[in-house]
C-alpha cells in the first residue's frame, strides 16, 4: 500500500446515524475538555478522496482510483502533482450523486483535512494549502473556544443537524428537500496521526444512507450551481 486511507472518525455518543461498523467515542467528555479550540463543519455527502504524490485515492487507498466520476481530480492531480511534496488533500468529491442532491455547489471537492506525514495539520493551514491549491473547504459552522461544555455542545450539534445544508439539500430520490447529512467536529489545532479519534467527532443523520450495491452502475453526476433551474437554488 503506497498511501494510508483516511483514519477512522467515531461518532458522538448522541448521533442516531451509526451503523454496526462504526464506532463512537464514549469518552468524549474526556477529549473536549483538553481541546482549546473546536471547529464544527458541515458533512458532505460524497466519497472520501485523498490527492497525494501518488495520485488519487478512494476511502480504501488500496490503489489509485479509475472511477469515472474521479476522472476530474485525476486530471487536477495531474496538474498539481509536483507541488503537493509530503501533503495529502482529502475532501469530499461531490461529482457523483449519493444519497443527497445539492442545488447550490460551485465546485466537486471540498477539502475538510489535510495530512502530512505523521500530522494532521491545523485547521488554519487546512483552509491555507486549500486556497494554495484552488480549492474549496467544507461549509464551516461555527467555532467554539473555552469554555464550552458537552451539553451545550449537543445542543448546538443537534440544532445544526434539523437545518438544510449550506448548498441546498434535496433527497436524491424523492427530489423532496431534507437535513444535511451531519456534522463534524474537529480540533482547530494539529494533532498526531495516531490521536485521530481523540480530535474528530462526528454526528450523521438516521437513516441517511439510500444507495444500495447497484449505486455504481447507474450513478449520475451532479449538476453545479449554473446548471441547476432557478427554483432549486
Amino acid at each position: 500500500m503506497i498511501s494510508r486511507k483516511y483514519s477512522r472518525t467515531y461518532h458522538y455518543p448522541f448521533s442516531p446515524g451509526t451503523t454496526s461498523d462504526d464506532r463512537i467515542n464514549y469518552h468524549i467528555q474526556e477529549d473536549i475538555f483538553r481541546i482549546q479550540t473546536l471547529v464544527h463543519t458541515e458533512k458532505l455527502d460524497g466519497e472520501n478522496n485523498c490527492l497525494n504524490r501518488y495520485g488519487v485515492f478512494a476511502r480504501s487507498h488500496a490503489a489509485p482510483s479509475e472511477t469515472p466520476w474521479t476522472r476530474h481530480l485525476r486530471e487536477r492531480w495531474a496538474t498539481l502533482r509536483h507541488d503537493l511534496g509530503d501533503l495529502e488533500v482529502f475532501g469530499e468529491n461531490l461529482y457523483a450523486v449519493h444519497s443527497i442532491s445539492y442545488a447550490r455547489i460551485d465546485a466537486y471537492f471540498y477539502v475538510f483535512a489535510i495530512r502530512e506525514n505523521d500530522q494532521w495539520l491545523s485547521w488554519e493551514e487546512v483552509q491555507f494549502y486549500a486556497h494554495l491549491l484552488d480549492f474549496p473547504t467544507v461549509p464551516e459552522l461555527a467555532i467554539q473556544t473555552q469554555p464550552f461544555t458537552m451539553a451545550a455542545i449537543e445542543v448546538d450539534v443537534n440544532q445544526w443537524a434539523t437545518q438544510p445544508s449550506i448548498f441546498s439539500s434535496y433527497d436524491a430520490h424523492s427530489g423532496e428537500p431534507c437535513t444535511r447529512e451531519g456534522i463534524v467536529t474537529r480540533n482547530a489545532n494539529g494533532f498526531p496521526v495516531d490521536e485521530h479519534s481523540h480530535h474528530v467527532f462526528k454526528y450523521v443523520r438516521k437513516g441517511h444512507v439510500k444507495t444500495d450495491e447497484h449505486w455504481t452502475r447507474n450513478w449520475q453526476r451532479a449538476r453545479l450551481i449554473h446548471e441547476q433551474s432557478t427554483d432549486l437554488r
